[in-house]
């Protein structure tokens, strides 16, 4: 039970920092209430670690919270509305609401998985699939690891605003949403102008089909509860269903070499997961970064990942990449970030590099 409460309150310290915007109570209260609740604690102890139990839970309870007409519910935002304030009673509403639908949120977490669909997260790879766009000069054959539900598939389908350290706002492409970020520390990611895909696949275990009306509910209860991550899910499933994309249902360790096989020879292949190798055991993260090297292609695997579910002793990224100390120690003091890495493979050999970190919501990005 200690495990699920320090995940659930390490996260929810990332959503409550110094400085964090007002919107951002809600997801903060949520995950400290799995991480101090005696029932949510119980419910939690019976999730296996690989399934994410803090996460898990939270998503139930938002499902929950949002299907009925709970008194708890009105401290929820809809899509497009306002965020709505904290008033002091949505602990107590919760609690009662726990006790109250104990077995319909334990039934929620053994049917479902954890999937965060945060389309944000395209703003922390742009400038690596640009960097790779313009080193090979070629359109890029995207493959997102993981996609759930395709999300990650449409980056030059959005719109990009990077404020950077000194203020100004750099605007990147144009679509019917638009995702924003604000870039710490120094130095400025190199940004493109554009991208250009020219073929695109998705890979996971269960997709996620967004014409299902309960797929999209559940996808949807594992948003963040703030304004704007629920605003861009509604319109991000909206570009999904108008431009559907192939996703490949199948383990990735089993299915990558075909979906790489068949990608056409002239573009630059990008392997691309946000927060997905971080739920891969140690013995399957090691295959998977043989199977890279192995796959007969050059190619690039750019990873955005945490290190806090890795434990408060974790020392590398998911692709065995050294952080500096200071990232260690904000780990150990339960800061959540995602770490972006790339990995390139050129003639079977593999080559690495450390590139910077981003807030797993997407509102902050540090280079360098």
């Amino acid at each position: 039970m200690s495990t699920v409460a320090d995940e659930a309150r390490a996260i929810a310290d990332a959503w409550s920092a110094p400085g964090s915007p007002p919107s951002w109570w809600l997801t903060a209260a949520l995950l400290s209430a799995v991480a101090e609740d005696e029932v949510l604690q119980d419910l939690g102890a019976a999730i296996p670690p690989d399934r994410r139990p803090a996460l898990l839970l939270s998503a139930a309870l938002t499902a929950v919270s949002t299907a009925g007409a709970d008194p708890v519910r009105r401290y929820f935002p809809v899509p497009g509305g306002t965020q709505p304030p904290d008033d002091g009673g949505f602990r107590p509403a919760l609690a009662a609401l726990v006790r109250d639908r104990r077995e319909r949120i334990a039934e929620l977490c053994a049917r479902h998985r954890y999937q965060m669909n945060e389309v944000t997260r395209s703003i922390d790879v742009l400038p690596v699939l640009g960097a790779v766009a313009a080193e090979t000069g070629r359109p890029l054959a995207l493959v997102d690891l993981g996609t759930g539900a395709g999300f990650g598939l449409r980056p030059d389908r959005y719109g990009y605003e990077y404020t950077l350290p000194d203020g100004t706002v750099r605007a990147v492409g144009s679509g019917r949403l638009t995702v924003r970020c604000t870039v710490r520390g120094t130095a400025v990611p190199p940004l493109p102008d554009g991208l250009s895909v020219t073929a695109r696949v998705g890979v996971d275990v269960e997709p996620s089909d967004l014409t299902d009306p309960a797929t999209a509910a559940w996808l949807a209860a594992c948003v963040p509860p703030e304004v704007g991550a629920v605003t861009r899910f509604a319109a991000a499933v909206d570009l999904a269903r108008a431009e559907p994309a192939e996703i490949v249902r199948g383990d990735l360790l089993e299915v990558l070499p075909a979906v790489v096989s068949r990608l056409p020879a002239d573009t630059a292949i990008c392997l691309v997961d946000t927060y997905v190798h971080v739920f891969l055991g140690p013995e399957r993260l090691a295959r998977f970064r043989e199977l890279v090297t192995g796959l007969g292609r050059d190619l690039d695997w750019i990873s955005v990942d945490p290190l806090v579910p890795l434990g408060p002793e974790a020392t590398t990224t998911v692709q065995g990449l050294d952080v500096p100390p200071h990232w260690l120690a904000e780990n150990r003091d339960g800061g959540v970030f995602g770490v972006i890495g790339r990995v390139s493979v050129r003639g079977g050999v593999a080559s690495a590099q450390l590139l910077g970190r981003a807030h797993p919501g997407g509102s902050w990005l540090e280079w360098g």
